[in-house]
C-alpha cells in the first residue's frame, strides 16, 4: 500500500472531551459548526480522528491558513495543530517522515524534546520508545540541535491514532462549550462594554443568545442603535449569527419618569427592561436572562439594587460579571474586538434620565409596592412596547 503523508489540522476539544454521557452530543455541535464555516468547500473534509477532529483536503496539503480563519471562533475548540498527517506506521519509515518535517517546519535553533501520545494501544511500541528513537533520529540528522527534556524550547508531538501526526505548531482555540449545546437566554445588550462582555462569556459557554436592545427615540440617536449592531456583530462572530431584538423604551421611561421618585427610577426601569425580555424569553422559549451587572460597580448594581430588580423576572438572572472588577471586563472587551465599539461617544437608553443621586440600597417589598400601583398602565406599555420590536439579523 503507497503511503500517503500531506499537511492537515487537528482540532483538540478539550472539557468536551471528560463528558461521558453527553460526549457525543457535544462532539456532534461542534463538528457540525465546523462543517457550516467550511461549507462551499467542496474538498475539505472534517472527520473524527480518536478524541480529536481532523480537516483535510482530499486533494493535497490542506490550505491551514484560509481554514483557520474560518472556525478559529467556534467554542468547544481547544487548539488546532498544523500537522503532517501519514498512513505510515513502520517506526523505520516514521523517522524518515519526522526528520523531513523538523527540518522543514521547526526552528533548529531551539532545544528540543520529543512527546509521544499513543491513542492506539495495538502500536507495538511504547510512547516513550516512539519518543526515544524519534528524538535520537533528528539529533542524528541535525547535529546542531540539542535535547532538553525540562525546559525545551520546542515540543515535537507525536499522536498515534488511526494514522500517525505531527506537529510543533498550534494555535488557541477560544475554548468553551459548544454553541447552543446549554439552551437559550436573552441578552440585555446596551451599548457598553459589559453586557457584550456578558454575552460573550455565557454563549461560551454553550448558551445561545438572543440580545434584546432598549431604543429611546429621538432622545437616543440611530448612531446609538448603530453601536449595537456593531457589538451584535462582533458576538455574530462566535455565534455564526445574532437575532437582534430592538424595543421602543421611550414611553415607559417617560411615564416612570413623571410617576416614579427619582432617587428609586433607575431600579423601575430596570425592572420594567426584565419584565419585557422575560415576556420575550417565553415566546423564544429561553431557559434565562442575562445581564452584564458587576457587584458594586454602580448604585443600581449592589446587592440590594439587584434584589430589588431581580423579582420583575420570571426567569433565572444569570450575570456572568458579577465578580469581575472593571479591568478585567475591559481586558475582555480589548481582547474580543468590542472596547473601541463600547467607548464611542453616543449615548444609550440607559444613560437617560439617571438620577444625581441613585438610590443604592433599595427595598424591594418597598419598589414592588409602588409598580403595584402602576401595573395596569404599565403592564399596557409593557406589551405595547414588545409588540412594536423588531428583529434585525446581524
Amino acid at each position: 500500500m503507497e503511503l500517503q503523508t500531506k499537511v492537515a489540522l487537528l482540532v483538540k476539544y478539550g472539557e468536551v472531551s471528560l463528558r461521558k454521557g453527553n460526549r457525543k452530543f457535544y462532539e456532534q455541535q461542534i463538528m457540525n459548526a465546523i462543517r457550516r464555516k467550511l461549507k462551499g468547500l467542496s474538498t475539505i473534509r472534517t472527520s473524527r480522528e480518536q478524541g480529536r477532529f481532523l480537516i483535510e483536503d482530499m486533494q493535497g496539503d490542506l490550505d491551514v491558513a484560509a481554514v483557520y480563519e474560518k472556525i478559529k471562533f467556534i467554542f468547544g475548540i481547544t487548539g488546532f495543530c498544523v500537522c503532517l498527517k501519514t498512513t505510515a506506521r513502520d517506526i523505520s519509515d516514521l523517522k524518515e517522515i519526522a526528520v523531513n518535517f523538523y527540518k522543514s517546519s521547526a526552528d533548529i535553533s531551539k532545544t528540543f524534546k520529543v512527546i509521544t501520545k499513543r491513542s492506539d494501544k495495538t502500536y507495538p511500541l511504547q510512547s516513550n520508545e516512539i519518543s526515544s528513537q524519534i528524538g535520537e533520529c533528528i539529533l542524528n540528522a541535525i547535529p546542531s540541535l540539542k535535547v532538553d527534556v525540562h525546559n525545551p524550547e520546542l515540543i515535537f508531538w507525536i499522536e498515534i491514532r488511526n494514522n500517525v501526526y505531527f506537529y510543533v505548531n498550534s494555535y488557541l482555540g477560544v475554548g468553551g462549550l459548544p454553541y447552543g449545546a446549554s439552551g437559550k437566554g436573552v441578552l440585555l445588550l446596551s451599548g457598553g462594554i459589559d453586557s457584550p462582555i456578558a454575552g460573550y462569556l455565557t454563549a461560551r459557554r454553550g448558551v445561545e443568545i438572543y440580545p434584546i436592545y432598549f431604543h429611546s427615540a429621538p432622545y437616543v440617536s440611530e448612531r446609538a442603535v448603530d453601536k449595537v449592531r456593531d457589538l451584535a456583530g462582533v458576538l455574530s462572530r462566535y455565534t455564526n449569527r445574532v437575532e437582534l431584538k430592538i424595543v421602543p423604551f421611550t414611553e415607559i421611561q417617560l411615564f416612570l419618569q413623571k410617576h416614579v421618585h427619582e432617587e428609586k427610577l433607575t431600579i423601575m426601569l430596570k425592572r420594567s427592561m426584565l419584565r419585557i425580555a422575560s415576556a420575550y424569553a417565553d415566546i423564544i422559549k429561553a431557559q434565562c436572562l442575562i445581564t452584564g451587572d458587576s457587584i458594586g460597580q454602580v448604585a443600581s448594581q449592589t446587592l440590594q439594587s439587584i434584589a430589588a430588580v431581580d423579582s420583575a423576572a420570571s426567569h433565572a438572572v444569570i450575570r456572568p460579571l458579577a465578580t469581575y472588577d472593571k479591568q478585567q471586563i475591559i481586558d475582555i472587551s480589548r481582547e474580543i474586538g468590542c472596547f473601541d465599539i463600547s467607548i464611542r461617544p453616543y449615548e444609550d437608553c440607559c444613560t437617560l434620565f439617571v438620577a444625581k443621586h441613585p438610590e443604592s440600597k433599595p427595598n424591594k417589598m418597598v419598589i414592588e409596592r409602588i409598580e403595584d400601583r402602576l401595573e395596569s398602565e404599565l403592564a399596557v406599555l409593557v406589551k405595547k412596547a414588545l409588540d412594536d420590536a423588531w428583529v434585525e439579523i446581524i
